[in-house]
């Protein structure tokens, strides 16, 4: 039988859950799918949690239960990133609070609120704004560290902070890594060749010739 603690602790929930799935995950990487699959899971979790978790000495045993069993199940199908595994846990964390109800009846949406803040502010685009990461294969086999950051620096378009080399092959030809980069706002512009002047046989700095110069009318 459902009191009022679990009552509100199920509404609790649900708003979470909500609030997790869509302004909080889906505004920021735009992925139907998991959307989907964190609200069914946390519901599904609820359910179960509530349902056996209203026998004696059961609380903590079938949190700690569900929460391994349905981590190994996420980790042996298809792979996903490590911010959406932290999404997939918080939806796991708020239905079993949400179905065990602990305490009193405050202390479920108190501890849903906490965990969504807590991800909210960890997961803001305003903290890595100014930092990116990416993994890319150059097609060039480059064992110099400082050739490389130079090439991933001009590539990325942006200053270079930390490399991970994963893989080298000599054989193709291939650099495999791993970078994080602070792109450049305000990218320097590309300067363009006259009118006239074929851009393979312009050089930035070469000197103008008077004969392409352009005549200049003065208005009186």
């Amino acid at each position: 039988m459902f009191t009022s603690t679990s009552l509100i602790a199920i509404a609790a929930d649900l708003i979470a859950i909500v609030i997790l799935a869509g302004p909080l995950y889906y505004r920021r990487h735009r992925r139907r799918d998991l959307m989907f699959a964190f609200i069914t899971l946390n519901v599904g979790v609820m359910v179960v949690a509530a349902a056996l978790g209203s026998s004696a000495g059961a609380g903590a045993g079938l949190g700690l239960g569900l929460f391994g069993v349905l981590s190994i199940i996420r980790l042996r199908s298809d792979p996903i990133s490590q911010a959406e595994v932290a999404y997939y846990f918080g939806a796991l964390a708020l239905g079993l609070i949400g179905g065990l109800a602990p305490g009193s009846w405050w202390v479920t949406p108190v501890l849903a609120a906490g965990l969504l803040t807590v991800i909210a502010i960890a997961d803001s685009p305003h903290l890595t704004r100014s930092s990116r990461s990416l993994v890319m294969t150059l097609d060039v086999a480059v064992l110099d560290r400082d050739r490389l950051e130079r090439i991933v620096g001009e590539r990325v378009g942006g200053i270079v902070r930390r490399l991970d080399v994963r893989e080298i092959d000599l054989v193709r030809d291939l650099t495999i890594l791993e970078v994080w980069y602070r792109p450049i706002t305000n990218p320097r512009p590309v300067p363009t060749p006259p009118h006239g002047q074929p851009a393979a046989a312009w050089t930035p700095n070469a000197p103008q010739s008077p004969s392409v110069a352009a005549p200049t009318m003065v208005l009186r």
